[in-house]
């Protein structure tokens, strides 16, 4: 089956279920692959990817960058959702139609109807970085879902239950994958291991990770 909706068609997935509210949506946007990289490409001339610092006074293996209404960051200071980027003062660029269309469709697809992101962090991989177990719960709505897009090298990622001590599943996550998690997954904990070397297509030697949030 296939959706059309404003210009934007998506084929229909491979849903995987993880867990009850979990859902892993193989090859979604693989077919715009070419506008995703393109929108990506202009968000980052405006808000180039850094590796930002944690509270504990640690830089991020992972690079990042934002767009949308507010963008996450962290500092000495903490983590919370932010309307300018620390860097340059101005705004983080407005979300392009397009990754909003497809963060609202495959929610949809997942079971979770009327999402509306106002948040997009960007994550760049190089092989060693990775994303420590956590939990997605600096947003003030968490009632809505996240919505995560694997672009570029496969990822091993990392999804366990409520508490850090759970056990953890594997999958291996490829270009174009979707995972949609709410409801009562909605603060699973999850991460990423550190990225195998190799060299894709697309994006050469780096994974670029898009999480669409409702943060306000």
């Amino acid at each position: 089956m296939t959706d059309l909706f404003d210009g934007f068609e998506i084929a229909g997935p491979a849903r995987q279920p993880l867990a009850p509210g979990a859902v892993l949506l193989r090859g979604f946007a693989q077919p715009h692959e070419t506008e995703l990289l393109a929108a990506i490409e202009a968000i980052t001339a405006q808000a180039p990817f850094r590796r930002m610092i944690t509270p504990g006074g640690h830089q991020m293996s992972v690079a990042m960058t934002n767009c949308g209404s507010v963008g996450w960051v962290t500092d000495r200071s903490g983590y919370r959702y932010d309307a300018c980027d620390p860097d340059t003062g101005r705004p983080w660029p407005a979300m392009p139609p397009l990754l909003r269309q497809l963060a609202e469709q495959a929610a949809n697809e997942a079971g979770f109807a009327a999402f509306a992101p106002d948040a997009c962090l960007i994550n760049c991989y190089e092989p060693g970085a990775k994303m420590s177990l956590h939990q997605d719960r600096d947003e003030r709505d968490i009632g809505a879902p996240i919505v995560s897009v694997s672009l570029g090298l496969p990822a091993t990622f990392l999804f366990g239950g409520l508490k850090r001590s759970d056990k953890t599943q594997r999958y291996q996550l490829a270009h174009g994958d979707v995972v949609v998690w709410g409801g009562p997954a909605r603060l699973a904990f999850h991460g990423v291991g550190p990225l195998a070397g190799g060299e894709h297509a697309r994006l050469g030697r780096r994974r670029i990770n898009l999480t669409f949030r409702r943060a306000q």
